[in-house]
């Protein structure tokens, strides 16, 4: 899943980043509220976690421009400030949720998780596919009960397939919410990774479940 996280400060933004990729997440990062906004508009995420108080654009603003173009990504507010007024303010924007600093970072991957699983509509954190399980808490996979060992971006690119299963999934998508912002989609890094995942979910089983269609990309299903 992709993130983006427009943060000022840099050593809470480089903590975080640090955190979110551990738990498999994508993520792009800001310093400021106009390019947050910049690449807010230009991307798809998943999810954009947004501080208020930032330099040439604050996240009250952000928030609201981002709404009143109809990018309705769920958005959690970060601020150091923690009254009443203030949280009120910041749902009432627009954001979905709202975590005061300084925060417990279990608790704050357990808001990440939950406004993701809404946005999706999946409730479970566990993806299924024919025998193909996935649990996004502990990051488990496992095909007919046999445990599957993926590397970092192996299991970005079979939960993103996961989450989109039925449904053909191009190289730009992939491109999007598996890489980064600068990624080219041009290069033949995403086929050779399709191929990784494929010799682990696929290689030893007798249905196959990643499918190439032709000209347009890939499908996971059954």
């Amino acid at each position: 899943m992709r993130i983006l996280l427009v943060e000022d400060e840099k050593r809470i933004a480089d903590f975080i980043k640090r955190g979110l990729k551990e738990d498999k997440y994508v993520v792009d990062t800001a310093c400021d509220g106009e390019k947050g906004l910049y690449l807010a508009e230009i991307n798809p995420y998943d999810l954009i976690i947004l501080d208020i108080m930032l330099p040439l654009k604050d996240g009250i603003t952000v928030c609201k421009e981002l709404r009143n173009k109809q990018i309705d990504v769920p958005v959690l507010m970060l601020t150091a400030k923690d009254s009443v007024g203030d949280k009120v303010r910041g749902l009432n924007c627009g954001a979905d949720d709202y975590l005061t600093k300084p925060f417990a970072f279990e608790e704050f991957l357990a808001r990440v998780r939950a406004l993701i699983r809404r946005k999706t509509g999946n409730k479970s954190t566990v993806l299924k596919v024919a025998d193909l399980q996935l649990d996004q808490l502990t990051h488990q996979v496992t095909r007919a009960g046999k445990q599957l060992m993926l590397t970092h971006k192996e299991y970005i690119l079979l939960e993103y397939l996961m989450l989109n299963t039925n449904t053909v999934v191009t190289r730009t998508m992939l491109a999007e919410h598996v890489w980064h912002e600068n990624f080219d989609s041009f290069t033949n890094v995403i086929d050779v990774y399709i191929n990784y995942v494929r010799n682990k979910i696929d290689k030893d089983f007798k249905k196959q479940l990643i499918h190439t269609v032709r000209g347009a990309g890939y499908i996971l299903k059954e």
